[in-house]
């Protein structure tokens, strides 16, 4: 009885028991085969990806299906011409957002105008303050969460040349090319 265990006293580990955690050295293990497997599977991605073909030479594909692949990658891809005569640049402009969530927001933009080519550059140049001011009043209507994504920048040029195109007489805009777009 001189040998009984107190409570609070801990005893040492007898000679045949191990002093290492099994469940430890299990949990090792199972994390080894885990990082393993992550290494595998990442090497069969890479290996994946630098079979697939390139998108440059998957879209010269698309546009000429009946030519073989070998003259579709030396053919040069034809750029469109844009003469600086087409190009209307705008001032920059400053403008305050539709009140959101949060504090007041303003964008900051810089554009350039794609004329056609029946465009006459001096109705552009008198129209110029009602460009500005039609361009300046959509940009009010517009909360900062909605330009931010991608499809909203796209979405506003297209509003800003519907609304542009409604009052001109000779020409259209064709394009709208953002030079800065900045949102604070």
């Amino acid at each position: 009885m001189a040998e009984e265990n107190k409570p609070g006293q801990v005893t040492p580990p007898t000679e045949g028991s191990s002093s290492k955690n099994p469940l430890l050295m299990i949990l090792m293990l199972v994390n080894i085969v885990a990082m393993g497997m992550v290494a595998y599977l990442q090497f069969q991605f890479m290996q994946l990806e630098a079979k697939r073909p390139d998108l440059t030479q998957l879209l010269k594909e698309k546009d000429n299906p009946s030519q073989p692949q070998g003259e579709a990658a030396t053919e040069q891809k034809t750029t469109e011409v844009v003469k600086k005569e087409n190009l209307l640049t705008l001032d920059s402009f400053t403008v305050n957002l539709a009140q959101g969530e949060g504090p007041r927001r303003y964008v900051r933009l810089d554009a350039v105008l794609k004329m056609s080519a029946d465009a006459k550059a001096p109705e552009f140049e008198a129209r110029k303050p009602q460009i500005r001011d039609t361009i300046i009043s959509i940009l009010n209507t517009k909360r900062a969460e909605d330009l931010l994504k991608k499809e909203g920048k796209s979405f506003l040029k297209e509003e800003i040349k519907a609304s542009i195109n409604s009052f001109l007489i000779d020409g259209s805009v064709e394009d709208i090319y953002y030079i800065s777009f900045q949102i604070n």
